[in-house]
């Protein structure tokens, strides 16, 4: 996948995510697809993270996937929809996070194409990347993305929505794979955080609705 806007990543800074399926297509059919897109960002964020049962064996003949080196990304909050997905990722090296991006995208076509016995990518062949140069659009946008489920009407309960990084948020979930700390040191709880999410409910729908916000779906 490469970056719609030719954008230069730099060290340290914060980049909203988004691609979806080519033609608006369904990305994401069943589990098993959810899981295999999240174990690839997994073993690519935070590979000290992967239990030792999940890490692969080398092949037959000795080849083993190399992955992203430790440290070169945080990924801080992330949903995955039916037919596309949104990422919050804060690039820690010179490492660009559109390589992030393509290794993560080959792969899970590759599997994509394997499981439902078809060619091409799965995603668009550009994806979307915004820059977020301060703290209230961070805010903001964390609480847009792990809105996605209930504005676009798949859960009425954001903490039933389980391919999205709030219910780890909100300590419904004691997931690993998300750098929550920029986002909750600046509430006093994680039911504050909560409470900041439920009511920007109103205004991140009307946005949407509006200018069907960046994805123009």
């Amino acid at each position: 996948m490469k970056n719609r806007d030719n954008k230069i990543f730099r060290a340290g800074e914060y980049y909203h995510i988004f691609n979806r399926g080519v033609g608006k297509t369904d990305i994401f059919l069943d589990e098993s697809d959810h899981i295999f897109f999240l174990r690839r960002l997994r073993e690519n964020v935070v590979p000290e993270k992967v239990p030792f049962s999940e890490r692969r064996e080398p092949s037959p003949g000795g080849y083993v996937r190399k992955e992203m080196p430790p440290g070169s990304f945080a990924l801080i909050c992330y949903c995955l929809m039916l037919n596309h997905f949104h990422l919050l990722i804060r690039q820690e090296t010179d490492l660009p996070v559109s390589k992030l991006l393509l290794k993560i995208g080959t792969s899970y076509s590759k599997y994509f194409n394997q499981k439902y016995e078809r060619i091409g990518g799965s995603f668009q062949d550009a994806f979307k990347a915004v820059n977020i140069n301060t703290d209230s659009y961070l805010l903001w946008l964390s609480a847009y993305i792990h809105q996605n489920p209930k504005v676009a009407g798949l859960v009425e309960n954001l903490e039933n929505y389980q391919w999205s990084s709030y219910p780890d948020y909100i300590g419904a979930r004691n997931g690993t794979l998300c750098e929550k700390g920029i986002i909750l040191s600046q509430f006093d709880n994680k039911q504050d955080y909560k409470k900041f999410v439920e009511d920007s409910y109103a205004k991140i729908k009307k946005k949407k609705e509006m200018e069907s916000l960046l994805l123009d779906e």
